[in-house]
């Protein structure tokens, strides 16, 4: 019995020690990544300012001039169109899977979300390129009176939003899916439509998960760069246009 338990004590403590490292280890990355950010970053700083950086519109390396501003504005403007285009359709679908459709529609559903999340973003900037930027050529930009080739901000968003769209909708369908039916019986036993009961009740249960799940989705987005950067024109400099279109190529859209 000694040895039984003086066996289950080391294992015990041995299996908290590699716990507290292992926290240890996620709680100091962050620190080590921005301190050997900053120590490759010294000679950058020696001969330009932090502010001269993260605001210059001017990027000529070859000059010594980092401007950071036309990446930060490019990042801003694409996700921020990305996100309008991708919500409301992940937070709708999640609630016509959830409370609408029957269970086998969710069994086919699933599927089809872990194959669009599995892709990886060359095929998705390929379909850009494929799909998205000729039918912003041809179809958007002469609605507008303008011409393009459809390489913008506008096509790098829509391949974006297509991109987060399986992250925030698998989010979105499980914290749904969460919410005791108990609620939505309460509600619909006082009278309230199924609208009703959805509005008031399970979406106000869930709007921490939702902006979670948003959240996630905007960290997602932000993050990604490859199929981005195949639709936008791949020029340095802050979107904008004579027209009050978004435009990174040589063009007015």
């Amino acid at each position: 019995m000694i040895v039984l338990f003086y066996n289950r004590k080391t294992k015990n403590r041995l299996s908290t020690a590699w716990m507290i490292i292992a926290i240890s280890f996620v709680i100091i990355l962050p620190f080590m990544l921005g301190i050997g950010l900053y120590y490759k970053s010294t000679m950058l700083f020696e001969k330009q300012t932090l502010g001269d950086l993260l605001f210059s519109k001017i990027w000529k390396p070859y000059d010594g001039k980092f401007g950071f501003m036309p990446f930060i504005m490019g990042s801003v403007w694409v996700t921020a169109i990305a996100m309008l285009i991708s919500t409301p359709i992940c937070f709708f679908s999640s609630l016509y899977i959830t409370q609408y459709s029957n269970k086998f529609y969710l069994k086919i559903i699933h599927p089809a979300i872990d194959i669009l999340a599995g892709i990886p973003s060359v095929v998705y900037g390929l379909w850009g390129i494929i799909v998205v930027v000729p039918f912003i050529s041809n179809y958007i930009a002469p609605i507008f009176g303008v011409k393009t080739m459809g390489y913008s901000v506008l096509a790098g968003a829509i391949v974006l939003s297509v991109m987060v769209i399986p992250f925030i909708l698998n989010i979105l369908i499980e914290i749904f899916k969460t919410i005791p039916i108990e609620l939505s019986e309460a509600s619909l036993s006082l009278g309230a439509t199924k609208w009703q009961t959805i509005k008031f009740v399970l979406v106000k249960k869930a709007l921490p998960g939702i902006i979670a799940a948003v959240g996630f989705g905007l960290a997602r987005a932000f993050g990604e760069t490859m199929a981005v950067l195949m639709v936008v024109g791949n020029v340095i400099k802050i979107p904008h246009s004579a027209q009050h279109n978004l435009c990174y190529d040589g063009s007015h859209f």
